[in-house]
């Protein structure tokens, strides 16, 4: 009984993540080895031919290149914004109640959920809606930020920018507000300037919670999906494709279900190289 107890009390998790977890992940490595699967109840066994297939698909290469537009430029600048709305929010300069103020401000966009993002911003960037309307006045033309291949990209990148920085600033502002004042004061005594002090004792103390962020933030930008889905659905001319939406269109526009599982086992490599650089980093700091 003694040696069995230790597993009766992680018997219940283990079940669950089998359950969960296990089943699912090779459930779907299996129907990427079938052709028809799901939609016919005999499914032909093709092998590695569906893997083969991807990857000589160009489109899937053009998902994966946009996703990787957009997740490393997401990820950077929602690093450079709210470091740099973290460090206004710390300053001694700006008092407390505008510090209130421009708190509830900044952190309105991590408020909406991703509906309310995608339609908003659907109508603030309407070729009829404000954005246009603005810059009018500054001699530019009705654009269609949405509809042209040119500037989609960079659009929902920026809507995603926009929605996501608070996550960023929350958590350096919480890392700014454990730094203890004695290393600025020992700084100053030193001589070092604003951004010497900025170099030698900020940034070295944001460092894991740097690093920490940046490593699930690309975890989750990189399987954005709603945002662009109901924003721009992959388009136009899969100039927003990523691998997410490009998976989703296999399953359920093609119904290519067992090219869609080997896109999700590609998708789920992926994901366990940062998931597996992320544990690795904890580990580090322990």
């Amino acid at each position: 009984m003694r040696r069995t107890e230790p597993f009766l009390y992680v018997g219940l998790t283990v079940i669950l993540i089998g359950v969960l977890l296990v089943i699912p992940v090779v459930t779907v490595i299996g129907y990427s080895l079938f052709d028809n699967v799901i939609t016919n109840p005999n499914p032909e066994f093709v092998g590695l031919a569906h893997y083969a297939d991807l990857l000589t698909d160009k489109g899937f290469y053009t998902s994966v290149m946009n996703t990787l537009i957009f997740t490393t430029v997401s990820v950077a600048a929602h690093l450079v914004i709210g470091l740099v709305f973290a460090l206004l929010l710390n300053s001694p300069l700006v008092s407390r109640s505008t510090t209130a103020i421009y708190r509830t401000i900044y952190v309105l966009p991590w408020l909406f959920t991703v509906a309310i993002v995608a339609v908003l911003w659907r109508l603030l960037l309407n070729p009829n809606g404000v954005i246009n309307y603005l810059l009018s006045f500054v001699g530019v033309g009705a654009t269609e930020w949405l509809s042209d291949p040119s500037l989609a990209l960079g659009t929902v990148t920026f809507i995603n920018i926009w929605a996501g920085y608070p996550f960023f600033m929350v958590s350096l502002l919480a890392g700014l507000q454990g730094i203890s004042a004695d290393l600025y004061e020992a700084a100053r005594v030193d001589g070092a300037n604003a951004w010497q002090r900025f170099t030698a004792v900020t940034l070295p103390n944001l460092k894991p919670v740097i690093i920490s962020m940046s490593l699930l933030d690309l975890i989750w930008t990189s399987q954005q999906f709603a945002l662009i889905w109901m924003t721009t659905g992959g388009g136009p001319i899969d100039a927003t494709e990523l691998v997410s939406t490009y998976t989703y269109k296999l399953a359920f526009t093609k119904y290519e279900f067992g090219a869609a599982s080997t896109a999700a086992v590609v998708v789920l490599v992926l994901s366990m190289i940062l998931a597996v650089l992320y544990v690795r980093h904890q580990r580090a700091k322990e």
